[in-house]
């Protein structure tokens, strides 16, 4: 379920700003790439600034991309298994101690890549000399926004349980979403 519809105004301009850098990235990492290429092959040689910068790129996208599809609520999850052998009943529980154990390991992840972005922070890349710091703020950076997304989430649902309608967690009557399994 695509959670953005009941984000606030500000997580929803959160999200479109990493939908914009996901695009913008992208389309850039695919030029950059491709005349990287096309230099290779027809002069002879490369720019070497473009493989750090696709580099730095591709870990940015990596992580915010987490954050967007959390926003999307479009990591995969696999609940058959759940469903067949815990009673019903016992399923909100489960995806209480699930969705605690993610905030748990996104908040490590925080902690340990922020560390070890500080550690890597006097570093500099070969050719451009940026800190090899950024490159690891990457994960800090988009696991922080991941649990911003994933904790507004886990409220919505929660919310939506008490409440006994459909937060997002559970399948509903449209089984269209077959199709992507």
């Amino acid at each position: 379920m695509d959670y953005r519809s009941r984000y606030p105004t500000l997580l929803k301009f959160l999200s479109f700003l990493i939908d914009a850098f996901l695009v913008v990235g992208g389309v850039s990492v695919l030029l950059l790439i491709f005349s990287n290429a096309v230099l290779r092959g027809a002069a002879g040689f490369d720019l070497a600034w473009s493989l750090e910068i696709t580099a730095f790129l591709l870990l940015w996208l990596t992580f915010l991309g987490c954050a967007a599809a959390t926003a999307r609520g479009a990591h995969m999850r696999v609940t058959e298994i759940a469903e067949k052998i815990i009673p019903k009943k016992m399923q909100p529980f489960l995806e209480l101690i699930i969705n605690s154990l993610i905030v748990v390991l996104l908040v490590s992840l925080i902690y340990h890549g922020y560390n070890i972005s500080l550690h890597t922070w006097a570093q500099k890349t070969t050719v451009l000399y940026w800190p090899v710091g950024l490159l690891y703020a990457s994960l800090p950076a988009g696991m922080a926004l991941t649990l911003i997304f994933h904790l507004h989430n886990f409220m919505t649902d929660i919310r939506a349980s008490l409440s006994g309608v459909d937060g997002g967690s559970t399948k509903s009557d449209d089984h269209s979403w077959e199709d992507f399994e």
